[in-house]
């Protein structure tokens, strides 16, 4: 890659890793499940003039809306709504790689080798010393929700997997159209109208930079800018970035937002991240497949085979 393009792909890890603080902040002027609809709202509503007509059947970008839209964001929302460390979560997310691996062989027949069920091992045994760690300082809800979360976005990376999307921007756009309706019902059923209300009616520019920063920074510069590395270059060289997200995520909590990071939290984020690696490389007949993971507050491609594409 051209030291542009890695500084390109470096920022973007850094941009995902941040946002966990700034979902932190938005946390404290949004009830969760209002904050992941507009932050959908935001950015759907004027890229989808943009990026013209959706590609593939209106069945998968329903599905993946209702996994990774609803069920995935609407749970890693309410679990950092519910005391889930923005730090923490940005390093639980990279499960999805392990979960991702999981349903690719129950639904598509992919069998693992045994380098992927090594790391597989191994990052559960990141999450097992994260849940230690995180159950010895506080309620585990939030944590479990968080786990819950990386499970919907391996679906979501199975789905996008079936539908082959052959342009994944125009595919991601679409498919966050379809949150918005469901997370503004289950957020009046859940925390209420008036919670809602009161929220709306005290929007100030702190709560509209969050949700721009999440909407369009996050969402359509972080997905755009990777989609363009991932057309450029093998999947192999752009996934490895991916990795970077929970190191600017812990490192911008402990800066920003004074989260302390124990012994154990080092233990298990350093078990995770490896687990993951090991998990996302699949080397073989001369080619490599990667699951391209991607931040915990935008959308994940699927498994994407590594062909260079210029």
């Amino acid at each position: 890659m051209r030291p542009v393009h890695i500084a390109l792909a470096a920022l973007v890890a850094a941009v995902w890793g941040v946002n966990f603080v700034v979902i932190e902040i938005g946390l404290d002027h949004f009830p969760p499940l209002l904050f992941s609809a507009l932050r959908f709202l935001a950015a759907a509503l004027p890229a989808v003039f943009f990026v013209g007509r959706p590609t593939v059947a209106w069945k998968w970008i329903v599905g993946v809306g209702l996994a990774l839209g609803v069920a995935k964001f609407g749970l890693l929302f309410t679990g950092m709504d519910l005391g889930a460390p923005a730090g923490l979560s940005s390093l639980i997310l990279q499960v999805q790689a392990v979960f991702t691996a999981l349903f690719a062989f129950l639904a598509l027949g992919e069998r693992p080798r045994r380098l992927q069920v090594v790391g597989m091992a191994v990052a559960l045994a990141g999450i097992g010393v994260a849940a230690y760690d995180e159950g010895a300082s506080g309620p585990l809800v939030g944590f479990f929700l968080c786990v819950a979360a990386a499970a919907c976005w391996g679906v979501s990376n199975v789905l996008t997997r079936k539908a082959s999307p052959p342009d994944a921007l125009n595919f991601m756009v679409w498919a966050s159209t379809v949150p918005v309706v469901p997370l503004l019902i289950l957020s009046v059923l859940v925390d209420g109208p008036e919670r809602n209300l009161d929220a709306l009616r005290g929007l100030d520019w702190t709560g509209v930079g969050v949700i721009l920063f999440v909407a369009w920074a996050v969402t359509i510069f972080g997905f755009g800018a990777w989609a363009w590395l991932l057309r450029r270059y093998p999947a192999s060289s752009v996934a490895p970035f991916s990795l970077l997200v929970p190191v600017f995520g812990m490192s911008s909590a402990a800066l920003f937002l004074g989260e302390s990071v124990s012994p154990l939290r080092w233990c298990a984020a350093a078990l995770l991240v490896g687990g993951v690696a090991l998990t996302s490389l699949r080397l073989g007949g001369g080619a490599a497949r990667t699951v391209v993971a991607a931040e915990g507050g935008a959308s994940s491609p699927a498994p994407v085979a590594a062909e260079h594409r210029r």
